[in-house]
């Protein structure tokens, strides 16, 4: 039996999934014990009883500063600022993509541009961003738009290309206009592939988020990261870095579970 053709069960399939996880645990635990062992005020790696004591104060003690639970309020200010800038980005990356991919003259005009604007480096814009919009909320969000945007209609212009000729031929000899080969052919197959777009996006858009809070912010996960990053604060950056994660993998498995119940087709062709 070749080893290509072997496949795990359902169990084996489940122990694989979590392995790497109970491993990566078990090396920290093991790191952890050992550098404390040797200096007990060790703040490299943290205990779990340390992080667990660091994230209660930023969760349930109100800052006495500002008042706030400050774990919830940085929460807040980046899921804000994550889901406004992907919001943007969506909604230009779809009707762009969407236009550009249908229309010849539009795709002349436009792909070398946007195939062009997507070489930027997000971050080398951002010190321009903050010139030209200040350091409020406006240039973040920008900064999202900017890194996220260009991938997302270069991806939809593939795949309004990749819509077999047969059915725009066929909507064309039934008497359809653009504006209704649009509505009734493209858009309904790009809404489900514009979600895979926002799920491939997740982390390039929290990275940029968190660079631009690291900046110029007085709130946000990435802004708090960096302020006790002076303190070596192990025991509170490995939390939120966890904390971060674990919000992009929710944000993935919504995304995921809106595209399987709303476009039940497109789950399904993908499985075969």
């Amino acid at each position: 039996m070749r080893l290509i053709n072997l496949h795990p069960g359902k169990r084996g399939s489940k122990i694989l999934a979590i392995l790497p996880f109970v491993l990566l645990f078990a090396a920290y635990l093991a790191a952890s014990a050992a550098r404390h062992e040797a200096n007990p005020d060790d703040k490299l790696l943290p205990t779990l009883s340390q992080m667990a004591i660091a994230m209660r104060r930023m969760a349930f003690t109100q800052d006495m500063a500002t008042g706030q639970f400050l774990l919830w309020s940085d929460t807040a200010a980046s899921i804000t600022r994550l889901i406004e800038g992907l919001s943007i980005s969506a909604l230009i990356s779809f009707v762009v993509g969407i236009s550009v991919g249908m229309v010849p003259y539009l795709k002349k005009l436009l792909v070398p541009f946007v195939a062009a604007f997507s070489m930027v480096p997000p971050l080398a814009v951002l010190p321009i961003l903050f010139i030209i919009a200040g350091i409020g909320e406006i240039s973040k969000v920008t900064l999202i738009v900017i890194g996220t945007a260009p991938f997302m209609m270069r991806d939809l212009i593939l795949r309004v290309e990749e819509i077999p000729a047969a059915q725009i031929i066929k909507a064309q000899t039934l008497g359809g206009s653009s504006w209704q080969i649009a509505l009734r052919i493209v858009v309904p197959q790009m809404l489900p592939r514009l979600i895979d777009a926002l799920r491939l996006s997740l982390g390039p858009a929290w990275l940029y988020l968190i660079s631009a809070e690291a900046i110029a912010a007085q709130d946000g996960l990435g802004y708090r990261i960096f302020l006790v990053r002076r303190y070596f604060a192990m025991n509170i950056i490995i939390p939120y870095v966890i904390w971060i994660t674990l919000l992009a993998f929710l944000f993935d498995i919504a995304l995921r579970l809106i595209q399987s119940y709303a476009f039940p087709w497109f789950a399904g062709a993908k499985s075969q």
